[in-house]
């Protein structure tokens, strides 16, 4: 009668074993299938960044051609404050 015992209780502590890694396999399940439903957060910022820099590169490229624009202005009108400068000069020294 004593190993009947023995043997219903290592059965009974195997099966209680037994049940509690069937509840953390479960829960773990659980946390993976909630976690695969939800959207991946990681690919959606990826594509906000993508989008920002699609942004950005565009603002650059207007802001680089306004540079060149005004660069080209500040040329010309440097030319052309030099030749004043040497009119007003020559209007001058002439008179």
């Amino acid at each position: 009668m004593a190993d009947d015992t023995t043997d219903t209780s290592s059965i009974d502590q195997a099966l209680s074993r037994l049940d509690a890694a069937l509840t953390r396999l479960d829960a773990a399940v659980a946390r993976r299938l909630d976690a695969d439903a939800q959207p991946d957060d990681r690919d959606a910022e990826l594509a906000l960044m993508d989008e920002d820099r699609a942004r950005l590169a565009a603002a650059l490229d207007a802001a680089s051609a306004r540079l060149a624009d005004v660069e080209a202005t500040t040329g010309a009108v440097g030319h052309r404050l030099d030749r004043a400068i040497e009119t007003v000069q020559t209007v001058l020294g002439h008179s």
